[in-house]
């Protein structure tokens, strides 16, 4: 929990307490003008549409302790204004001082996709050991991920966090403020390659994950991953990897699918490891490798590793997976990027019994690359054998021609969920497995919750 005075946050942002009482108490801080309360630090940011700065009176108000304000100070004011050049900047500085005063290990977690599930599997292989806070939701990125840090409280000894970057120079901020004695790369794609131009260049920004690193940090690289290869072992500090291959540090073998989780055993220096993870998908394992691998450098034995392992859910939207009177419906409509449609497609063609019908938007900013990786996309739905494909979306069309072109027949392209909808009920049937993706733009989880009110009753 926060516990800071106003005259040490305007000391830590560089600011200038223009009135109020530097020893008042601040225990919150928020940027959302709806969740002040009693303590709180009000951080007005301007937006592309909202400049925040014309909620602080009501703030204060309401009960809120102090405010940061870019603007003079109004004639009547009582409570504490800390005026500072940029009000998001200054909020970040406060995260990164925040940080710089908690005795911690901070794990961070970046990667093309995978990061919220890689996220959520390392917590979950270390809460049995160590007491671990992690980002909730997706508060990963320049306003989210100070939200996480102000999450830490006293009684925590580890912090996983989510660090995501779409422009040149996040990561750099990111870094500043989370500090992260260890990190863990997922994976290189092209989501955001229109922001960042090549993957090389995606590596290059994920990377700076590594700026502050310590002399007793290490770098954990998913060694399946051709560009995070590259990296193993060319670096100052350790790097360790995870994955399928055996030219790992840490392996899987001998996986087995068994309901609604996976067995298999992790190979490492230290022995071969007999796991089960309540998951599916060979990403799932590997996520899992890379939380074992984690776990074991943090000191953890195994079987505390695996007994924490055993209480992974997945996150909302993300792989969610639902039994609907005989119908199997896989909630992954939070995002969508082509590595992650590739790996939700294999998910399902894995358990499906029945018909398989994958509804699918479309993927955003792939920029040039847009068509091309849709097209693949429907390829890959094709050669292993999906059943149906409804598109929504104009790039998505290209979607459908790769998979009509690669032996799909049954294709049906929208312009909107609720048209893909209208469609997916009339063609609905038992033991079918349905699986819902698209980036978030695409709102698709309108089709999820359309499909749960209409048959979860």
């Amino acid at each position: 929990m926060v516990h800071m005075t106003v005259g040490e946050i305007a000391q830590a942002v560089e600011g200038v307490l223009l009135c109020g009482n530097a020893d008042t108490v601040i225990t919150d801080i928020q940027y959302d003008s709806r969740q002040v309360k009693d303590g709180t630090l009000f951080v007005p940011i301007k937006g592309a549409r909202v400049d925040a700065h014309r909620f602080i009176e009501e703030c204060l108000a309401k009960g809120a302790s102090a405010t940061l304000t870019e603007n003079n100070v109004p004639a009547n004011a009582v409570k504490p204004y800390i005026r500072v050049e940029d009000t998001l900047e200054a909020f970040q500085a406060l995260a990164a001082y925040y940080r710089s005063q908690c005795r911690l290990t901070v794990v961070g977690v970046t990667g093309s996709v995978g990061k919220t599930s890689t996220k959520e599997m390392i917590a979950a292989a270390l809460s049995k050991g160590l007491d671990v806070m992690k980002t909730q939701g997706n508060k990963n990125s320049q306003i989210g991920l100070p939200m996480t840090m102000f999450d830490i409280a006293a009684h925590n000894d580890t912090a996983v966090i989510e660090m995501g970057m779409s422009e040149f120079g996040e990561m750099d901020r990111l870094a500043d403020i989370a500090r992260p004695d260890f990190a863990v790369m997922t994976n290189i794609g092209v989501a955001h390659i229109e922001n960042l131009g090549t993957q090389q260049n995606i590596r290059s920004e994920k990377f700076k994950i590594t700026k502050h690193f310590g002399e007793n940090s290490v770098l954990f690289l998913n060694g399946d991953d051709v560009l995070l290869k590259e990296l193993h072992g060319k670096q100052s500090f350790p790097t360790v990897t995870f994955g399928l291959s055996t030219d790992n540090d840490y392996y899987a073998k001998d996986m087995e699918t068994v309901g609604f989780q996976t067995n298999f055993v992790c190979c490492c220096k230290d022995g071969a490891f007999a796991l089960t993870i309540p998951a599916l998908g060979e990403h799932s394992v590997k996520n899992a490798l890379a939380a074992f691998a984690v776990g074991k450098h943090l000191g953890l034995n195994a079987q505390t590793i695996q007994e924490g392992l055993l209480t992974y859910k997945n996150a909302p939207m993300r792989q969610q997976i639902y039994q609907l009177h005989g119908m199997t419906l896989i909630d992954d409509s939070y995002n969508s990027s082509p590595e992650a449609a590739k790996v939700s497609l294999d998910v399902m063609k894995s358990i499906a019994k029945g018909k398989s019908v994958a509804v699918l938007a479309d993927m955003l900013e792939l920029g040039e690359q847009s068509a091309k990786e849709h097209y693949r996309v429907g390829e890959h739905l094709a050669k292993i054998g999906i059943d149906i494909l409804l598109t929504v979306g104009e790039f998505s069309e290209n979607t459908a021609a790769g998979a009509k072109e690669n032996g799909c027949g049954n294709v049906h392209s929208f312009d909107s969920n609720e048209k893909a909808y209208a469609y997916l009920k009339t063609i609905t049937e038992p033991d079918m497995t349905i699986l819902v993706k698209g980036s978030r733009g695409m709102h698709t989880d309108e089709i999820v919750k359309k499909i749960l009110d209409d048959f979860n009753s």
